[in-house]
């Protein structure tokens, strides 16, 4: 079980990535702008009201649509999906059913989609591991 700690301890171990001051968010700059790769979920809990935070779930960036349907594919407990997300290159993932390993991969692979080349390839040369 993977926790909100969990999930700011690997994405601030990633090169120049930042907690977002506002929500529970994490982001790389890329060309002058942050772009975020992990997020709380905002959900709908009722029509025409306001989105709040789910503190239990993630969004967490994809490479594209194949790598989100795999994801989603292979455990419903884990990931899912809602209508907002159609067509967007991010999936939910339920803290409480990954365990931190798999996360810190997810998180990882998020990261590498938005950083830019030379410092995914300057990480990527260090050897590291997720």
């Amino acid at each position: 079980m993977a926790s909100q700690e969990d999930v700011r301890r690997i994405a601030l171990t990633l090169p120049e990535a930042v907690e977002e001051p506002t929500g529970f968010a994490f982001a790389v700059p890329n060309k002058g702008k942050k772009k975020g790769f992990v997020w709380v979920w905002m959900e709908r809990i009722e029509p025409k009201r306001p989105r709040v935070p789910n503190s239990d779930v993630l969004a967490v960036r994809v490479g594209n649509d194949d790598e989100k349907q795999i994801l989603l594919a292979s455990d419903d407990r884990k990931f899912f999906t809602e209508p907002h997300y159609n067509g967007f290159p991010a999936v939910l993932v339920r803290l409480p059913e990954i365990d931190r390993e798999e996360l810190a991969e997810l998180i990882t692979d998020a990261w590498r989609c938005l950083a830019p080349a030379a410092l995914v390839e300057a990480f990527d040369s260090t050897g590291q591991e997720r």
